[in-house]
């Protein structure tokens, strides 16, 4: 297990290293999940080397959105000030992102 978690580690901490060169333009967990993700899809890593430990974090991903509630809860005053305003932003980033995949979506079954 401890050989899963270094993998996993692995790719976070380089995908932390890239973000800090580029000016953090994009979080360095998602570069290293795109990292991991590369490494998976061209069987530089095998899925059973990470498997047991990212198994067990998904099981458990409830347990890291306790931090950004904890944050909302201290944001309270922004949040009821401007609720209007986060939720069209919501509602309208929805809207495009439901949009967008569909327009692809139709796209990609037209090349079939």
């Amino acid at each position: 297990m401890l050989a899963q978690a270094f993998y996993i580690l692995f790719f976070y901490f380089t995908g932390e290293f890239i973000s800090y060169f580029i000016d953090g333009f994009i979080p360095g967990s998602v570069i290293g999940m795109v990292l991991l993700f590369l490494a998976l899809a061209f069987k530089w890593v095998k899925p059973d080397k990470v498997k047991r430990v990212s198994t067990i974090l998904t099981q458990n991903m409830s347990l890291f959105f306790v931090p950004a509630a904890v944050g909302l809860m201290g944001s309270v005053g922004i949040l009821s000030q401007y609720w209007a305003v986060i939720l069209t932003a919501c509602v309208v980033s929805t809207i495009l992102v439901i949009a967008s995949v569909a327009l692809v979506q139709q796209k990609m079954e037209k090349g079939k």
